[in-house]
């Protein structure tokens, strides 16, 4: 199975930062109607080198770096526990297009946290208290009999103790462009510079 792709993307036509050039092609992501543009591929690796990997949602970004938030005791959570760094791929198939982040991760502020549980649907916020995400439960059962029981609880609901944002503050921002014969442009920000590497 093989596509022809066709693009391109010169030193001349790149943005000043990767944050602009981000925001570009993150706003050509949305404009062409990509199903879940802020989809992106989140690797981890625990304290021994195991590597693992899942899609999770980008909810924000800014000159700090790139924002999604999940169960702190999760495997990724305690992956980036033992080794606080990620890589991070966007991949837009339809445009031929990648970004590809390497970078640290640190934990958001309790605020930042708060604030964007308190605009996160109410089945959302009662499933981040039900799930004890990446663990094992004996049956779907056990995990609704837990929504019923987060469900009970009066009032609004806060962000579990347990759950929360991580940032992660990229060293380097690869932006990749599909290209014919697979020569493709990978240009690479990176320590204040722009590098093209071979494809």
């Amino acid at each position: 199975m093989r596509n022809e792709y066709t693009g391109e993307l010169s030193e001349q036509g790149l943005a000043g930062t990767w944050l602009e050039q981000f925001a570009t092609w993150f706003a050509d992501a949305v404009e062409a109607g990509l199903p879940e543009p802020n989809a992106m591929l989140l690797a981890t690796a625990d304290g021994t080198g195991r590597p693992s990997a899942r899609t999770v949602l980008l909810k924000g970004y800014d000159q700090r770096g790139f924002t999604f938030f999940t169960n702190y005791e999760s495997r990724k959570g305690q992956d980036l526990a033992a080794n606080p760094r990620a890589s991070l791929v966007f991949p837009w198939y339809p445009l031929h297009r990648q970004v590809i982040v390497n970078g640290t991760v640190e934990k958001v502020s309790r605020e930042e946290t708060e604030e964007y549980f308190a605009v996160r649907p109410h089945g959302a916020q009662v499933g981040a208290w039900a799930s004890p995400q990446s663990r094992v439960i004996g049956s779907r059962d056990e995990l609704r009999a837990r929504v019923a029981e987060i469900e009970a609880r009066p009032g609004p609901l806060t962000a579990p103790p347990h759950w929360g944002g991580y940032r992660v503050s990229p060293d380097e921002v690869e932006f990749w462009q599909g290209r014919e014969s697979r020569l493709h442009d990978r240009l690479r920000y990176t320590g204040g510079t722009v590098e093209r590497l071979a494809p």
